[in-house]
Formats: C-alpha cells, structure tokens, sequence
C-alpha cells in the first residue's frame, strides 16, 4: 500500500476528473494520507471530502510530520522544479504535473536525486498510457504505415482567460515561467515523442499574439492581464532521417475539427481523433496505400480488445497518474511517464523558444 501526500489542492485536485475524487478506484493499493496548501480552508474541506486524515499548511510541515511513501506535486508550474526536488531530498517517490520543472539545471537535479535515492518518478502529461496511443505507438513502430515523413500534433486550447468559467485567478498562466507551451504544448511534445522517439533538432516560432487579454467569464470575468511569456508558438522536430514533426502551444485555438493528431507514412495515414475525451478517446483512423487487393482506402481498426483498458483509463482520469507511479513501486509495470522522457520534453521546450529568438535550429542534447 503507497502512502501518499498530496501537494495543492486546487482545480486539479479537486475536480471531477481530477485526482482526489478519483483515488477510491485504486484504493486497493494507494492510501491518501495527507493533503498540504496554504489556502487553510480549501485543504481542511478538501481533507473532509477525499477522507484525507492529516492537514498541513506547507509541504515542509507534511513531509516532517507525515507518514508517506510518496507526493503527489500540483503546485503552479514554476514551483515544480524546487518542490519535486525538496520531495525527492526527502525520500519520498514523486508524481508530478507537467512540467518536470523549467530550467534544465532543475531537471537534471530532480533525475539525480531520484537515481541517488533508489526513488521512482513519473511526470504528467500520461497520455501514452491510453489504450489508443498504445495502439498507435504499436502500429507505428510494426511499420503498418511504413517510414513516417511527418506527424502533426494539436494539442493546444484557447488559455483559461478565454474557457467558460475558469475557477481560479488564470493570470499566472500567462505570466513569465508559464504559458501554454509548458501548460498544453508538453501534451502534444510528449505524445509525439511516445510515437516516434526522442528528437535531434528543434526549430520554432514564438511571440506574444496580444499584450494584454481579459477574462471572458467566472469569478474573474473582466480583469485584464498582461501578458508577459509567449502565448503562441509553434514548434518544428527533427527526428533524423527524414522524420519531421509539428507541434503547437498556444493559448490561441478556441475552436478546431480536424484530428489531434496525425502521422503520415509512406505506406499510410494514422489519425488520432481532435478530442482525448471525445467518445473515451476510442478510435484511430488508418489509411493504407494496400488496404486490401493492392486498393487503397480507410480501413476499420478492431479496438475492442482495448476496452477493459479504456474503461479503467475513462475510472482513474488525473488518477491515473498515481496508479501507474503506485504500480512502478511495486514492480508491476514498465515506466512510460518517467522524468528521462519530461526532460527531454522539457529541453525541446526551453530551446524552442531559443530557436525563436536566433531565428535557427537548435541540436538537442538529451534523449530517452
């Protein structure tokens, strides 16, 4: 059984499809001991609802005064790198939202106290932990679409000042050591990555597409805020040999049809639908030069052997994070989401918009 701590308990805790309301799925193997966060009213009401026993206003005070095994980190994005750290100094297994952190020195950091501390670590986004991209990555790897030329990746939305409703202040989101590559640009890169492997080069294009947005609805409906970090890029990856991709992170799509993702091959099409959550995220679409009598045509791919995995991935939503950290503790599962993988995301990130300020490609130093 993991004993676990639990790190802010904001929107992403405490949603629907966030992690709290989800854990009783997995409470054959997982314990929610603690909760910390400043804000002492939302954590002792969300310790009250989630059956938590222990409060704490600081993770220093919760990682003194806790019996845990691990923390589950979901602070702000710019807190990451020195929250997971301070989790992994002390001997604690980490999960952690996307980014791993935001600077590389932080990243290496978190990866070397982990390797020190015999600790394991897992990193948001756990896209390729669903059952389809599984599927793609399987197909894909078997060559049934044959030598992939170039894959195109949406993952990104119109910014929380733009979303109905927003709960929360969305202004740190376009804050400088935030914005939407870190936020929902990492969706796209890590997917990608899950598909064709670590990237060589990284070019891109990134700015500021307005100064100043408003809050279209909510609690804040109507503040402006300023932009200060690049709410629109768009990035380019070279994966040698011919192999390209292109991946966005803007706060700029409000609205979109086309697929999430797609791959094209020499011998194919793979298409990933527009939403991960549009009807469970249970189809793939494959075109094939020789479909079936040297005629091509889109063809049905047979999924219902993935069902079972979908059906516990549609259970755990934002708790699936915990599940696959809790199963690598315990020895009973291959990682996919490690910190390896979110600091090569990470690099191709933070060089994206050095690509975009020299105006050149940038060679990447990590791998996977």
């Amino acid at each position: 059984m993991l004993k676990l701590g639990v790190l802010g308990v904001g929107a992403i805790a405490t949603v629907d499809y966030g992690v709290l309301p989800n854990l009783h799925h997995i409470a054959d193997k997982v314990e929610l001991v603690a909760l910390a966060d400043p804000v002492e009213e939302r954590v002792i009401d969300a310790a009250k609802r989630f059956g938590a026993a222990e409060t704490y206003s600081s993770l220093e005070a919760m990682l003194d005064g806790a019996d845990i095994d691990a923390v589950l980190n979901l602070t702000p994005i710019p807190a990451h790198g020195s929250t997971s750290l301070q989790i992994l100094r002390a001997g604690k297994h980490l999960a952690t939202e996307k980014p791993l952190a935001t600077t590389m020195a932080d990243a290496d950091a978190i990866i070397e106290a982990a390797r020190e501390g015999g600790l394991k670590v897992v990193c948001s986004p756990p896209n390729m932990l669903y059952p389809t991209r599984i599927e793609a990555a399987r197909l894909i790897r078997e060559g049934r679409i044959g030598k992939v030329a170039f894959a195109k990746v949406r993952a990104s939305h119109g910014g929380p000042a733009s979303m109905m409703n927003w709960p929360t202040d969305p202004t740190w989101f376009y804050q400088e050591g935030s914005g939407p590559l870190f936020d929902v640009g990492v969706y796209g890169i890590t997917e990608v990555l899950g598909l064709l492997g670590p990237a060589k080069r990284v070019s891109a294009f990134s700015g500021i597409t307005e100064p100043t947005r408003v809050v279209r609805s909510g609690p804040f409906a109507g503040k402006e805020i300023t932009v200060t970090t690049d709410d629109n890029t768009l990035i380019m990856l070279d994966f040698g040999g011919g192999t390209f991709a292109v991946v966005d992170g803007t706060f700029n799509v409000n609205a979109a049809k086309g697929p999430r993702l797609e791959v094209f091959g020499r011998a194919g099409t793979l298409n990933l639908p527009n939403n991960i959550n549009q009807n469970g995220g249970r189809t793939i679409d494959l075109f094939l030069l020789d479909a079936v009598g040297g005629l091509s045509g889109w063809i049905d791919v047979d999924l219902a052997h993935l069902e079972p995995a979908q059906q516990r991935v549609d259970k755990l939503r934002r708790a699936l994070l915990v599940d696959h950290l809790a199963d690598l503790v315990a020895g009973t599962a291959t990682e996919v989401m490690g910190a390896d993988v979110a600091r090569h995301a990470l690099e191709i990130m933070l060089k994206a918009h050095e690509s975009a300020r020299s105006g050149r490609a940038i060679e990447l130093e990590s791998s996977f």
